[in-house]
């Protein structure tokens, strides 16, 4: 899947989300629901990923993605 292609899946999963559910709940809800339909839209990713921050070449830390999405 091209990278064009994954974004805009990506935007339509956000978006059908938040029509059903609508406004006013925690982010977890919304992160639960955005993981079934990422899986509906046949997307591979992974969730929860801790990486690694650098700034100018040094590690500083890490930070943890939401939702990582996969091209393949």
């Amino acid at each position: 899947m091209k990278e064009d292609e994954l974004t805009h899946k990506n935007i339509g999963a956000a978006m059908e989300v938040h029509k059903h559910l609508g406004n006013g709940f925690q982010e977890v809800v919304y992160q639960r629901a955005l993981a079934i339909e990422i899986q509906l839209q046949e997307i591979n990713f992974i969730r929860e990923q801790e990486m690694p921050l650098q700034y100018k070449g040094i590690n500083v830390g890490t930070r943890r993605d939401d939702f990582l999405l996969k091209t393949k």
